[in-house]
């Protein structure tokens, strides 16, 4: 007696009820050149050699990490104005920040500063860039759970200093340190100045300050003669100086970001629209 024919398995369809994952080509390909740059700049950290006081490939590091600033500026706003805002995007992007933003700038203030410092007790200078990475991502944790609750990008204010500006200070303070004093910064004081900022933006990151995230920010909207006429200036001394003022530029613009955070809630609702460009609500309009 010949045995029973197995039954070929059925192929199932798929649940259509089942929730899909929406994953958007061009603001996560922003995204993963933020995670490359992060990447590349921790293996320019590594290969640094700076018992010869080169610091060429720490400034490239310093590069990138900024260049990831770039791209983490552009994948959310491109994502908004196509309506291709998704989990997916969201989640991606804190990744990559805890990489470019988060361990890079922690691994590159060891490298230069903390591992010299703390030559007998190296632990100690690991727990210190340790204390910035955990901030990053308490503070990337409690963005993704805000802006679940509220069902989009999180409003218009992010809570705590952003991590990308946090990242962009330490890489932009650290370049024009660098540019200052060449292969005297190993021994230069002025290098100490690095731990307690990286304390300090850990703090600010899961502080409740809050910070305008310019999701408002309208590149069509019109402005005032003032604020054209600055642009311009603003631009036009980047052409003509190039490197050279960016290398102070940078983090008085980093700088200047941070601050606002304490200066904003004690100045007027309207200097604090003019500044962020936002415009009036329809309950806000008077009839």
């Amino acid at each position: 007696m010949n045995p029973p024919t197995p039954t070929p398995p059925v192929a199932r369809e798929s649940d259509p009820t089942e929730p899909r994952i929406k994953i958007y080509f061009l603001p996560n390909l922003m995204t993963a050149g933020n995670l490359f740059c992060g990447f590349v700049a921790l293996t320019k950290i590594v290969e640094a050699d700076l018992t010869a006081g080169d610091y060429h490939q720490i400034k490239v590091a310093l590069g990138f990490i900024l260049l990831g600033c770039i791209f983490d500026l552009f994948d959310g706003r491109i994502a908004r104005m196509g309506g291709a805002e998704s989990p997916f995007g969201r989640e991606f992007d804190s990744l990559a920040d805890l990489i470019s933003f988060g361990a890079a700038p922690a691994f590159l203030v060891h490298r230069v500063v903390l591992r010299d410092v703390f030559v007998n007790y190296p632990q100690v200078g690991w727990f210190i860039a340790s204390i910035y990475l955990l901030c990053g991502a308490f503070r990337l944790a409690r963005f993704n759970c805000i802006a679940a609750q509220s069902g989009g990008g999180g409003g218009t204010d992010f809570r705590g200093f952003p991590i990308p500006a946090a990242a962009g200070l330490v890489a932009s303070l650290t370049l024009l340190m660098i540019q200052l004093h060449g292969k005297e910064f190993h021994a230069g004081p002025w290098r100490y100045l690095l731990p307690v900022v990286l304390l300090f933006l850990s703090w600010m990151m899961v502080s409740n300050v809050k910070y305008p995230t310019f999701k408002k920010l309208n590149l069509r909207a019109t402005g005032t003669f003032a604020k054209t006429m600055v642009a311009a200036l603003f631009i036009g001394s980047i052409l003509i100086l190039q490197e050279h003022i960016l290398y102070l530029v940078l983090p008085v613009l980093f700088t200047a970001y941070l601050v606002y955070g304490f200066v904003r809630p004690r100045i007027s609702r309207q200097m604090r629209r003019d500044i962020e460009d936002e415009e009036e609500d329809e309950e806000d309009t008077p009839s």
